[in-house]
Formats: structure tokens, C-alpha cells, sequence
């Protein structure tokens, strides 16, 4: 796990397998346009387990699938319609 002192920070690995995963079909309101999407505990190459949504999925998920970490649209947040980035996980591009 990530040290506290480092919570927000990027992680230091950019790829992992799956360690466990779940399809969230009722999404709490910022992420109820995207529902159902997966959500994961990814293991990173450095040890560290981390929890991020799966993008880019065209078939099943299955645990020790390999994925790589990207940079993708998670929300819009205010009236102004402010994009917010962060990072998700998809299987590694061949």
C-alpha cells in the first residue's frame, strides 16, 4: 500500500495484474453516466495494491490479467463543467 505521506501522489509503477475486481452496476452520482464499469484492486510490478477503474474492456476480466495504467477523463465536476483526469487501468496494448 501507498504510504500515507504519499497519498495523492502517482504511483511509481505503471504495471500490474488484477488482483481482485468487481462490476459496479448501481454507480454512486459523480460515475452514474459510466455505470456499470469495473472497478479493481490492481497489484503494481513494485508490490503496491491499488484501487482504480478498469477502462478500454471489450471482454471478460479475470484475475492476473496484466494492465497498464493511463491517464483518462474520471469526471466533470461544477457548474463551470471543470474536467477531472486520473488514472485508470486497461489491458497493455500489444
Amino acid at each position: 500500500m501507498m504510504p500515507a505521506a504519499g497519498a495523492g501522489a502517482a504511483p511509481s509503477a505503471i504495471r500490474g495484474e488484477i488482483y481482485s475486481f468487481t462490476r459496479v452496476m448501481e454507480a454512486p452520482a459523480a460515475f452514474a453516466g459510466q455505470a456499470p464499469y469495473y472497478l479493481a484492486l490492481v497489484r503494481l510490478e513494485d508490490g503496491a495494491l491499488i484501487t482504480a477503474q478498469l477502462t478500454d474492456i471489450d471482454g471478460k476480466v479475470c484475475i492476473g490479467d496484466p494492465v497498464e495504467m493511463v491517464t483518462r477523463k474520471l469526471t466533470t465536476d461544477g457548474e463551470r463543467g471543470m474536467i477531472v483526469y486520473g488514472y485508470k487501468f486497461r489491458p497493455p496494448v500489444r
